[in-house]
This record gives C-alpha cells, structure tokens and sequence, in this order.
C-alpha cells in the first residue's frame, strides 16, 4: 500500500515536542483499508542498523496530524501494547 510506505521512516513527536521515534511499520485492516496503528522504534544507533527490539505500538486515533512528521494527540509516557 503507498500510503503505507509514505508513513514509514516518519519521525513521531508527542505533544510536548518530544520525539518518541520512528516509524518502522503500519498496522492496516485489510477489510476496511484503514490504518490501524503505527508502530514507532526507539531511535538511537541500533535503530538506523535495524537491530533495536524496542518498539510502541501507537494507535491510529492517537494521531494528530501526519506531516513530514507525525504529531501525536497527547504524550505517550509508556508504549502502548
């Protein structure tokens, strides 16, 4: 889906500007062809090689606005699961 590779590589910030990561891949419902969540990797060194096992998965109605960057609704303190 082209969509889907727009969103991945997007940086994600909360709403107090903090960035909480990247994305690595988008959850869809194939049924409805919507996004169901993103899921967002750590950041830092092990991420750009893709060996970071630290991953949120951050649903889709948690999402503000997808930009160059993708602004979350409120801050995520602990990854949703």
């Amino acid at each position: 889906m082209r969509v889907a590779k727009q969103i991945k590589g997007k940086e994600v910030i909360d709403s107090t500007a903090m960035v909480v990561g990247k994305v690595k891949d988008v959850e869809i419902n194939w049924d409805n062809n919507k996004i169901e969540a993103v899921i967002v990797g750590s950041g830092g060194f092990f991420e750009s090689l893709g060996l970071s096992k630290d991953e949120a998965i951050i649903p889709y109605n948690a999402i503000e606005r997808i930009g160059d960057k993708i602004l979350l609704k409120e801050n995520l303190n602990e990854p949703v699961l």
